[in-house]
């Protein structure tokens, strides 16, 4: 039978190549670590590291060892999420990435909500401009924008419609446009090179038009940023309805819809999470999470 704490100091000092920061790791004394090892090596009759210059290195079965080494110190971490999940109390540590245009705009309510719901919950929140590739299965992440096959369980919350907007003094310096063939006379706001392969507006009344935007003298790869050139009078840019809304709460009259009406294909919002069994704390957060989704998101009648 293994002893775990002695697992544990061999897996850290494999991964250090050294005794001092190991110790320091995991709160340790040195020479407690060394013990440990020795008792290891003395239990598996075979000797696990060895001494080059400055560094700890595995020797053949240090090597062959670590694998296994591995594998067990894994289970016995699965095995305690499992028997936690036995418990009454949701619990333990979960991580949730969003989109940045939806951080600040949504998140900071919803999640003391889900903490204050769930007090023994530890949660780390990440923001990112690109979709996840992989997840683990205690991560949910909030993408805003297409999506394509990537492993992941793909759930649609919503969509987010858009329009045209430029600040007031923009457009008194550069003229309002009144058709979106009239967008190449102004100056243009892209972020990332969204509309780099032209963009295609729907009016109800007046059909559709494809705008093919001039090359912008400001690019911006986050959509805060986007927002903030925008008002700051640097040209006419594709914007959320919802998300200026939110803006022009704290700061009304910066943003104003100069081409009304006229709009692209919504942006879908897509929950994302791993397939397979989901941790109750992992459940818990998609269930909060569907019921926090704002009306406006779910008002879009174009199908994507």
């Amino acid at each position: 039978m293994y002893d775990f704490d002695e697992l544990t100091a061999f897996a850290d000092v494999m991964s250090t190549g050294s005794l001092t920061r190991s110790a320091q790791k995991l709160g340790l004394a040195k020479s407690t670590l060394s013990r440990r090892i020795s008792q290891l090596e003395t239990r598996l009759n075979q000797p696990l590291l060895r001494r080059q210059a400055n560094r700890l290195i595995p020797t053949e079965a240090g090597l062959l060892f670590h694998n296994y080494c591995t594998e067990l110190l894994a289970m016995a971490a699965h095995s305690q999420e499992a028997l936690a999940e036995l418990r009454e109390e949701i619990s333990g540590e979960i991580t949730l990435e969003v989109h940045g245009a939806l951080a600040r705009s949504w998140l900071p309510g919803t999640i003391d909500a889900f903490l204050n719901r769930h007090p023994k919950v530890e949660l780390t929140l990440h923001t990112r401009e690109t979709p996840p590739t992989k997840m683990h299965s205690n991560s949910v992440h909030v993408w805003l924008g297409p999506t394509h096959e990537c492993g992941l369980n793909q759930e649609r919350l919503g969509h987010l419609t858009r329009g045209l907007y430029a600040s007031p003094h923009y457009l008194a310096a550069a003229g309002t446009p009144q058709h979106p063939d009239e967008l190449n006379q102004h100056a243009w706001i892209d972020l990332l090179g969204s509309a780099s392969d032209g963009l295609l507006l729907t009016h109800p009344e007046h059909g559709q038009y494809t705008f093919n935007p001039p090359r912008s003298r400001l690019r911006v790869d986050l959509t805060a940023l986007h927002i903030d050139a925008i008002a700051r009078s640097q040209g006419i840019g594709l914007l959320s309805h919802w998300l200026t809304a939110k803006r022009e709460q704290h700061h009304p009259g910066e943003l104003i819809n100069c081409l009304p009406g006229w709009e692209p294909v919504p942006l879908p919002i897509t929950l994302l999470y791993a397939y397979g069994h989901q941790s109750r704390r992992t459940h818990a957060l998609l269930e909060f999470l569907r019921s926090q989704v704002p009306a406006p998101w779910s008002t879009s009648t174009v199908a994507v």
